[in-house]
């Protein structure tokens, strides 16, 4: 991972809700939010909470007793978030890294980080760090996009981009978002920083527009592929974007479109 890929701010928060939300990230906050409200946590943190798709999710299913503290690295993403959640008592918003969290051991019952793990600059430490503010017994809930292959129009996306720049493809969805998704890399890593109870589940679900334009534009304007589109190609992102949205056409049609989608996700008792 390249230290620019994880500087989400400029239009990327509203751009990446307006798209990428819907177009991925939905179907499995939605699951998130259902599993750990299945655990019945009174004290709740969320890490690399992203545009707040789960905090949106999460917050009806809290008890009502419940302190829910949602935090991201990117304050851009935080306020963007913050600005679409509906006014709730029991939330508190705090910029934070995932690998350096501002609170006391044994904090909370539950750590929930969706599509965040692969951002971490040191996982083990990430990992150990969300172990250090949960209770004993307490569960860090999270997920992982599995390989680009297994997931069709982020790679559609990247193949794409890769005929654009031959000579220098962007490589940004390969390298991080689906650049981390051995089991038994994640298996060693949660052992590594204390875990012992852990277990994967590989979910798929089908991604769905209503155009090609949709998934080209999400992942061309609502993820870090924009900056290694405009650093190649500067003020051409629309067009760069037309080109990709007539290779996704190509292959899925000119009208709505659907996809698989696939992620593991991980459930790890502290």
């Amino acid at each position: 991972m390249l230290q620019s890929d994880s500087v989400f701010s400029g239009s990327v928060p509203e751009n990446y809700d307006r798209y990428m939300v819907p177009l991925i990230f939905e179907p499995y906050a939605l699951d998130m939010a259902e599993r750990a409200a299945a655990l019945s946590p009174i004290a709740v943190l969320e890490t690399a909470a992203g545009s707040g798709v789960v905090t949106r999710a999460l917050a009806p299913k809290l008890r009502p007793d419940a302190s829910y503290v949602v935090t991201d690295l990117n304050q851009p993403m935080l306020d963007y978030a913050g600005s679409r959640q509906s006014p709730d008592t029991r939330i508190t918003w705090r910029q934070a890294d995932a690998l350096g969290l501002p609170f006391e051991d044994a904090s909370f019952d539950l750590v929930c980080c969706q599509f965040g793990a692969m951002f971490f600059p040191d996982r083990v430490a990430g990992y150990r760090e969300a172990k250090r503010v949960l209770k004993p017994g307490g569960h860090f809930l999270f997920n992982i996009w599995d390989r680009i292959e297994e997931n069709a129009f982020a790679d559609d996306v990247t193949k794409a981009l890769a005929t654009i720049f031959p000579d220098d493809p962007p490589r940004f969805m390969a390298r991080t978002p689906h650049g981390h998704y051995d089991r038994e890399v994640i298996r060693r890593e949660l052992a590594e920083a204390g875990y012992t109870d852990v277990a994967i589940e590989t979910k798929a679900e089908v991604s769905r527009a209503d155009s090609p334009r949709i998934p080209a534009a999400a992942y061309c304007q609502g993820t870090l592929l924009r900056g290694e589109i405009e650093a190649r190609a500067p003020g051409q992102l629309e067009a760069v974007t037309d080109v990709v949205a007539a290779s996704i056409a190509k292959k899925h049609g000119d009208g709505a479109v659907a996809a698989k989608i696939q992620a593991h996700v991980i459930l790890a008792r502290a």
